[in-house]
């Protein structure tokens, strides 16, 4: 099943608009980054070369996202990080022993097919009763950021220098096809660093651009 990302920017053209499709969930955000002590989702003001435009900026399969994520929690728990063709039942038990690690982690505890990430820096994912109802736990996408460059040597990735991302998707996919794009390598990591390379670019360009990360 597929799994789109889309960057939907903070500027004030779209923000502000009577029209805004995303009101709602950002209004819930700030309820619960306020009750957290934390600044509201930032709202930008127009720059030229920046419009209300929701774009997408990656795309892959749940699968493969679940391949990351449970690399992510061998490494952060001192495991070895060792490719399997199928996850099994292993992903299941690491999300069982380790569950606060999870819990606190903006790359693994967030839902597969909803929620966002936004560009306000807070060390663990928020969750408040209306967004686990909603679209879920809210990110940070400082946070998942961080969690991206704890995971990428594992992987066979420098954090500081990067491969280049993969081309987002031409379309929106459906939830029930796969993914449009593919791995562009082989290797025993392919999929994972699939993953990692189209988070790896939502994050930096939401944080570049002040745009919030939204799956679907």
């Amino acid at each position: 099943m597929a799994c789109d990302l889309w960057l939907v920017p903070l500027v004030d053209v779209l923000c502000h608009s009577p029209d805004n499709p995303f009101s709602e969930e950002i209004a819930a955000y700030d309820k619960a980054l306020t009750e957290a002590g934390l600044p509201p989702v930032p709202v930008f003001s127009y720059m030229p070369g920046l419009s209300g435009d929701v774009a997408p900026v990656a795309g892959f399969d749940y699968d493969a996202l679940h391949f990351l994520r449970r690399a992510y929690l061998l490494r952060i728990c001192g495991l070895e990080v060792t490719p399997v063709d199928e996850l099994g039942g292993d992903y299941e038990q690491l999300l069982e022993m380790f569950e606060t690690t999870a819990q606190e982690s903006h790359l693994v505890w967030h839902y597969d097919h909803a929620g966002a990430y936004v560009p306000v820096d807070f060390p663990h994912p928020l969750a408040t009763e209306e967004l686990l109802e909603g679209g879920g736990p809210l990110g940070s996408a400082h946070g998942l950021l961080r969690d991206l460059e704890l995971v990428a040597p594992s992987i066979g990735i420098d954090p500081a220098n990067p491969p280049a991302a993969p081309e987002a998707p031409s379309r929106p996919t459906t939830l029930e096809e796969r993914a449009s794009g593919v791995p562009l390598e082989d290797g025993p990591f392919a999929r994972e660093r699939h993953v990692w390379l189209g988070l790896h670019a939502a994050a930096t360009r939401s944080l570049g651009q002040g745009s919030m990360i939204v799956f679907s």
